[in-house]
């Protein structure tokens, strides 16, 4: 089944930009360099999935834009605050939603989000912390201790923790990883819904279908370097490749010699055949093929045609280097 569409809202198209990285460098004493020349524009108000295999840099570029890791070259701004001179200022822009939850097990559900709140020195308000957790379904919790919780509800409260300071963006970091289908999706329309209410998205993921499900705009990170950042229906169009599939009325025990190339495979027990094709190309070959096939007199009963996924590109990126 296809993702559905969420149309971005209609400012994220503009040149609102509300975190901007502008040729950002991190190089650990250790002399392993994590992030090269990193320029990457968010703009305010979208959903923005940065993915990338384990070591890409992920989470070395989010700990910078935290404040969480220094940079060794480039610049960092924050709703215009810089991240490095300007630290407090930017970081109380920002909620960050890590994939752990480190705090006293034994505390209420309401004090630790009331803690994380006066942590950035914002002043106790019972009405905004009741909010929070009524959006995250937590206000019915809020007496526990967090030990009592469920795996999900604890999923929640990281959330709610982030969130206790009104922040206007929020990272989350794997957000569903570990999480049931159910409760992940649970999870989706929960931060659709804060989108809707003016917060600005970035995850992190290793579900290629959660930011196909999701993000107005997908950006892959590789070895340190972006490869690419593109609306996500427009990478798919730009880089998906479609496949066809051809139903033989007999089956083949091999292709014929002079019909094999990389973008022909024999499939189903020889019974099909896929053929991969190029969605932006003049001229898909498609129809060269089904003259060669009647030309050898091999019948095809039915075909279809099934577009690339997130994924598919994701990987075609990652091994191919920049594009």
């Amino acid at each position: 089944m296809r993702p559905a569409e969420h149309a971005p809202p209609a400012h994220a198209a503009g040149e609102d930009a509300v975190i901007r990285v502008e040729g950002l460098d991190k190089t650990y004493a250790s002399g392993f360099t994590a992030l090269k020349n990193v320029s990457l524009t968010i703009r305010r108000g979208e959903i923005f999935a940065l993915l990338g295999e384990n070591g890409a840099g992920k989470s070395t570029l989010i700990g910078a834009i935290c404040g969480l890791v220094r940079p060794t070259g480039g610049r960092i701004l924050v709703d215009g605050h810089d991240a490095v001179t300007d630290f407090r200022a930017a970081r109380t822009k920002i909620g960050l939603v890590p994939q752990e939850l480190h705090v006293d097990s034994f505390e209420r559900v309401a004090d630790t989000v009331a803690f994380s709140r006066g942590l950035f020195g914002k002043p106790r308000d019972p009405a905004v912390i009741q909010r929070v957790l009524e959006d995250l379904s937590l206000w019915g919790k809020r007496d526990e201790k967090i030990i009592a919780l469920s795996g999900g509800m604890k999923r929640r409260l990281l959330i709610a923790k982030a969130l206790a300071h009104e922040p206007t963006i929020l990272f989350l970091d794997e957000p569903t990883a570990g999480v049931d289908v159910e409760l992940r999706r649970e999870m989706w329309e929960m931060v659709r819904r804060l989108r809707e209410r003016g917060v600005t998205i970035i995850l992190t993921t290793h579900y290629i279908e959660e930011a196909e499900e999701m993000a107005d705009r997908v950006g892959v990170i590789h070895a340190g370097e972006i490869l690419i950042v593109e609306e996500k229906t427009a990478l798919m169009r730009k880089l998906g490749r479609r496949e066809l599939t051809l139903h033989l009325r007999e089956p083949l025990a091999a292709l014929p010699d002079d019909l094999v190339q990389p973008s022909l495979t024999l499939a189903e027990g020889g019974q099909g055949l896929v053929y991969v094709f190029d969605t932006q190309a003049e001229d898909t070959g498609i129809a060269d093929l089904l003259r060669r096939l009647a030309e050898k007199g091999i019948e095809v009963k039915d075909l279809q045609t099934s577009d690339s996924s997130l994924e598919d590109i994701f990987v075609g990126l990652v091994k191919g280097g920049r594009t």
